[in-house]
C-alpha cells in the first residue's frame, strides 16, 4: 500500500493520461517539486539548498499562503524557479462541486498567475480535468517522498528517492512546517544522491 503512495502504478496513471506524471530525456533527468507553501520558515530555506547545488525546480504553491507571505513568492520567482497553481485553500477535489473547485483554484491564479496546477493530496476526478486542462497543465508525480508524515523519520524519506526515481521522474518534497524535520534531513542528502547518480535537474514548464 505505501508504495501505491510513493510510486503510483501504471494503471493509476491512466486515469489522467495526458497529465504530466514524468518526462524521461535522453540525459537522465529529474524534476524537483515543492508542494504547500510558500512559508517563511521553510521556503527560504528550500531556495537555499537549490542555490548551493545550482538547481532549479518548481513550487507548487497555495494561494493563501502567496496572499500571507508575498515578500517569499516574490523570493522563489526572482530565484528562478517555475511556479504553479496548488488552489488557495489546499482544497479536496473528492469534496467539492466542480464550480466550487474551479473558483478556488482560478482565485489563487489571481495571486500565483501560472498555467501549471497540482492537486493537493492527489485527489482529482475526470470532471475536475474537464474544467481544468484547457486553461492549466495538470501536473501529477512520479514519486512522493512522505516528507509529510510525522510518522517516517528522514532516513525513510531519503530512501523513497532512492528506491523509486528513474529517469524523467517528477518528485514531490514539501515545503511546510509539517515536512520541515524530514525535509531538512533528506532533501540534501537526495540531492547529492541524485547527482552521484548521474541525473541532470529540469523544470516544469
Amino acid at each position: 500500500m505505501l508504495s501505491f503512495i510513493e510510486h503510483p502504478p501504471r494503471f493509476f496513471r491512466r486515469f489522467f493520461p495526458y497529465g504530466f506524471w514524468y518526462r524521461p530525456q535522453s540525459q537522465k533527468t529529474v524534476y524537483l517539486t515543492f508542494d504547500d507553501g510558500p512559508i517563511p520558515e521553510v521556503t527560504p530555506w528550500v531556495l537555499d539548498v537549490l542555490a548551493r547545488y545550482q538547481i532549479k525546480a518548481t513550487f507548487f504553491m497555495v494561494g493563501d499562503n502567496v496572499r500571507k507571505h508575498p515578500d517569499v513568492f516574490q523570493q522563489v520567482v526572482s530565484a528562478g524557479h517555475c511556479i504553479g497553481n496548488h488552489t488557495f485553500n489546499h482544497v479536496r477535489g473528492f469534496r467539492m462541486k466542480t464550480d466550487d473547485y474551479v473558483a478556488n483554484v482560478e482565485l489563487a491564479d489571481s495571486y500565483i498567475h501560472s498555467h501549471l496546477f497540482r492537486p493537493p493530496h492527489g485527489q482529482f476526478l475526470k470532471r475536475l480535468w474537464k474544467a481544468l486542462s484547457p486553461k492549466y497543465k495538470v501536473v501529477f508525480w512520479d514519486v512522493v517522498t512522505r516528507d509529510y508524515n510525522m510518522r517516517l523519520s528522514g532516513e525513510y524519506v531519503l530512501g523513497v528517492v532512492k528506491r523509486f526515481t528513474r529517469n524523467g521522474s517528477v518528485i514531490v518534497f514539501h515545503d511546510s512546517l509539517k515536512s520541515e524535520e524530514r525535509l531538512r534531513y533528506a532533501l540534501p542528502k537526495a540531492i547529492e544522491w541524485l547527482l552521484g547518480q548521474g541525473y541532470r535537474f529540469d523544470v516544469v514548464d
